[in-house]
């Protein structure tokens, strides 16, 4: 079952209280990730914001992350991967529980700030397709970490 979950006590980055995801209107697909924390992010600034909530999928979903549109055409902020990807082997893992980490960049002129519980970002969870004739060198490969940890020396 697709679930969201507060992380880890000894994974949290905050202390302060943790909104879990929700949808803003009943046909949203998204999900509004919250800050934690008060931050001005500074032209050409990046922060990387943890959510400390975590999500449980299916083992054929993915959760993608997107920046919330009004903060990207209105304010020129940006995640700096572009789209975030939260695998459901990332749920549970041995470095930091699973928890989301949004990484946006000012890329305006001007300073903008962000407040704790201010939306930040919204996750979609999707399902994937296998290609049946790819193969992989790791196919038996199992995570072992958090952000970074399918880094496989390629």
């Amino acid at each position: 079952m697709r679930e969201f979950f507060e992380v880890k006590t000894e994974f949290k980055k905050h202390l302060n209280e943790t909104i879990l995801p929700v949808r803003s209107t009943k046909y949203s697909a998204g999900y509004d990730l919250f800050s934690k924390e008060d931050i001005i992010l500074y032209p050409d600034d990046v922060h990387l914001f943890w959510t400390d909530v975590k999500v449980r999928l299916y083992n054929d979903e993915v959760f993608l992350i997107f920046i919330r549109s009004s903060m990207a055409v209105k304010h020129g902020l940006q995640l700096v991967n572009n789209v975030g990807v939260a695998d459901s082997d990332y749920y549970n893992n041995s470095t930091n529980d699973g928890n989301l980490g949004i990484c946006i960049k000012n890329c305006s002129k001007e300073p903008y700030e962000i407040k704790c519980g201010d939306r930040i970002a919204q996750g979609i969870a999707f399902k994937y397709l296998s290609i049946y004739n790819s193969s992989t060198d790791h196919n038996s490969y199992e995570r072992d970490g958090g952000f970074g940890s399918t880094n496989l020396n390629r």
